[in-house]
């Protein structure tokens, strides 16, 4: 049995979903924020030393980092469901996609994020930061203009992966120039497996309202 080690309001919930889409049984293992600081209980590092999630336990393997565990799954339990054919060019796309999350698109809304809490202080990074988060939301807007999801008609694990970067955008009140983005998170928050995975997960700040 696959064990998801899941904090509130994370990245973890990507993998609740992906579990749902694919109809693979797992256990899951809350595991809840300080409410003063936002940080996750030191019991969480007894499994990711990092003390972050998502994490996930099977058999004798354990995995962190969300685009590692949805590839993991997919090949291991998921019979190559979600993703193209490895031997296609749109499966590079798909891994383009996976990667874009984490290692571009991420960085500059968690700036602004914690940049924002600097107050005034912070005023001189925001046209730098502001400037790089239109760059990467108006590349992820011209590509979902051709199509509903990520890969054009077809729904895949890439739309799952790159969620987190349209719920974090809009919660920042930063989809208003990108109506393809906004119309994306509307659609894939409306999915069955979506829904089925927030009343597992529980309380998510990025649901719909």
């Amino acid at each position: 049995m696959i064990i998801v080690h899941h904090l509130n309001n994370s990245r973890s919930q990507r993998i609740l979903w992906l579990l749902e889409e694919l109809g693979i049984p797992y256990e899951l293992k809350r595991y809840q924020r300080d409410p003063k600081t936002n940080l996750a209980p030191p019991e969480l590092k007894a499994v990711n030393a990092l003390g972050k999630s998502p994490v996930i336990e099977d058999g004798q393997q354990t995995l962190i980092e969300s685009a590692a565990i949805i590839d993991y799954l997919i090949r291991r339990h998921g019979q190559g469901r979600l993703q193209p054919d490895p031997a296609t060019a749109a499966y590079d796309q798909y891994v383009q996609w996976l990667h874009f999350a984490e290692g571009s698109a991420m960085l500059p809304l968690m700036l602004n994020l914690y940049v924002g809490r600097l107050g005034e202080a912070g005023a001189p990074l925001h046209p730098r930061i502001n400037s790089e988060v239109a760059n990467y939301l108006g590349y992820l807007d011209t590509a979902l203009s051709q199509g509903d999801y990520l890969l054009g008609a077809e729904f895949s694990a890439a739309d799952i992966q790159m969620s987190f970067i349209g719920e974090i955008a809009r919660a920042q009140g930063k989809l208003g120039q990108y109506p393809h983005v906004a119309a994306w998170v509307d659609r894939f928050q409306k999915r069955p497996a979506y829904v089925a995975a927030l009343k597992t997960g529980g309380p998510y700040d990025f649901a719909p309202h």
